[in-house]
């Protein structure tokens, strides 16, 4: 685990620049956690791999197709927080239970905070997860097997990859809800996308299957629903082939690049270079190509 100068040392404050000017709500996280921990039924597992590098985050309420009980929020919150510290980490699988990955918001929850105030708590636990999720140095891959609506379809955009079944769905449909985006998805679906698509996208709350999603570049690769995990295996494998390391150290230069100015982008990408030059990795890689010369 690398904590405090070696932490400065390869650049990590700067790649999280942006994660940290956003969720500066962080006083209203305790009420929001304490409002929300006994709200609902569902739970939210994290399974770590050391020896692949790969954990897989999955909502477990199969009986209401994965919706998000305030109780699976504080228990996404604290997943988050505990993969930050997760040494030996590549990649995280976002997915849920059975046919659907999330049906948006748990409607027993919703009834139990439907007011201004406890909307702000939740959305303020909600965004502060999300920019963990999308600011941790691993490649993170959300599999949409079945319909991710409206939380759900918000949660989509919180990893670097989506990854498609046939059935795989994404509705972003608040806006027929009387409502907008409160997870963080209206943000990074404009980050991803551009204002124009992103927009389109929110007001008409069209359903966008695998094959639309990658047309607009919402989807990076469809799998078959009957051997999806092997497949998404396969696919994630071929991109964390890396050192630990470098599979970390490269996640946080796009973070750097994909939230920060140019100049704390190429400063952070320094720290994260320096580090690595003349490291086991570089040293490894380097003897085996004087060997082959």
């Amino acid at each position: 685990m690398i904590r405090g100068t070696a932490l400065r040392r390869l650049g990590w404050p700067v790649s999280l620049r942006f994660c940290r000017q956003m969720s500066n709500d962080s006083s209203l996280l305790p009420r929001a956690r304490e409002k929300l921990v006994s709200l609902g039924e569902g739970q939210v597992s994290l399974v770590k791999d050391d020896s692949s590098g790969i954990a897989t985050i999955k909502l477990h309420q199969e009986h209401r197709k994965n919706a998000l009980s305030g109780r699976m929020m504080v228990q996404l919150w604290d997943i988050t927080k505990e993969l930050q510290d997760w040494g030996a980490g590549k990649a995280v699988i976002l997915c849920g239970e059975g046919d659907a990955f999330c049906s948006g918001g748990d409607l027993v929850t919703m009834q139990s905070i439907r007011n201004p105030n406890d909307g702000l708590l939740m959305a303020t636990l909600m965004h502060d997860a999300v920019l963990r999720l999308y600011c941790l140095p691993f490649v993170t891959v959300c599999l949409v097997h079945g319909k991710a609506i409206g939380a759900g379809a918000e949660l989509t955009t919180a990893t670097d990859y989506r990854v498609f079944t046939e059935t795989g769905e994404v509705s972003f449909v608040q806006g027929k809800l009387g409502l907008v985006t409160g997870v963080g998805g209206g943000t990074l679906l404009v980050k991803m996308l551009g204002s124009s698509l992103a927009l389109n996208i929110l007001l008409s709350c069209k359903k966008l299957n695998g094959t639309k999603a990658m047309k607009i570049g919402l989807a990076d690769h469809i799998v078959d629903s009957k051997t999806r995990q092997e497949e998404l295996n396969t696919w994630l494998s071929g991109l964390i082939s890396h050192e630990t390391e470098v599979v970390q150290a490269l996640k946080r230069i796009a973070v750097g690049a994909r939230d920060s100015p140019l100049n704390d982008s190429m400063l952070n990408e320094r720290h994260n270079f320096a580090p690595l030059w003349g490291g086991p990795a570089n040293l490894k890689a380097l003897e085996k190509l004087v060997k082959h010369n």
